[in-house]
């Protein structure tokens, strides 16, 4: 059985198959560990662990782009590291070694957001035990899992700042994309065309209009995310205060 180089039928990969909720279980195992174990896990010394993903995340992505020239589907259009989790997973990388918060406060919310979303509605062609489906999984698993681990192991904490950190750096980043979109004939970040098919950009409007709508969108669930973990800091310095108090 060819596990780099199967056919579509081979490995034909099925949204909510048995394969895709296993994943789904592992990514909440992981998360409900990191959670419950956290006191303990901020006890141990974590620093090469931390490299030693960053740099599996790093052969692995390089793997991907080996595979896809050597089955020759590697294509300027559709292959450079451009789309929202390529971007994160270099944040990860970027976070895991140098431990900076800049890169903490964006990846924050790129990971939760494309990761998740991407994770539950996978743009996936094969199947287990293919390479595509490890690469594809174990990948977005480890952007969504490291900005929880640094927020509930390495105790980083989002500021109202952060959020419009991340707008600026994607706002920075777009017209380069668009740019580099008119050169490939590409369509990165979508902001070409929408995707074909049914997608949640049908829901907001027209080109170029969508891509408007899609940054309230992402400004909005954003502000979700930083009022869920600044809440949680605000709880810890209130009851830090009363006990001083008494």
């Amino acid at each position: 059985m060819d596990w780099f180089g199967g056919s579509n039928e081979q490995f034909h990969f099925q949204m909510f198959s048995a394969s895709h909720i296993a994943i789904l279980l592992i990514l909440i195992s992981s998360i409900v560990f990191m959670y419950v174990f956290k006191n303990y896990l901020k006890t141990l010394e974590l620093k090469y662990a931390e490299i030693g993903i960053a740099l599996f995340l790093l052969t692995l992505e390089i793997t991907y782009h080996v595979w896809m020239i050597v089955t020759d589907s590697w294509n300027l259009s559709h292959s450079l590291p451009l789309e929202l989790c390529s971007i994160s997973l270099f944040l990860t990388v970027i976070l895991l070694i140098s431990q900076k918060r800049i890169a903490y406060e964006i990846l924050l919310f790129t990971g939760l957001l494309g990761a998740s979303q991407a994770l539950l509605t996978p743009f996936l062609t094969f199947d287990f035990p293919h390479f595509r489906f490890f690469h594809f999984f174990i990948t977005h698993m480890i952007i969504f899992c490291t900005p929880l681990y640094f927020t509930w192991i390495k105790g980083y904490r989002p500021t109202i700042y952060s959020v419009f950190k991340m707008i600026i750096f994607l706002n920075v980043l777009m017209p380069f994309i668009m740019i580099i979109n008119r050169i490939v004939d590409g369509n990165y970040l979508y902001l070409h065309h929408k995707p074909k098919g049914t997608s949640l950009l049908d829901l907001l409007g027209p080109y170029p209009w969508y891509i408007v709508s899609l940054e309230f969108l992402t400004f909005g669930l954003s502000l979700i995310i930083w009022l869920m973990f600044r809440e949680k800091e605000r709880t810890m310095k209130v009851k830090g205060t009363f006990q001083r108090e008494l």
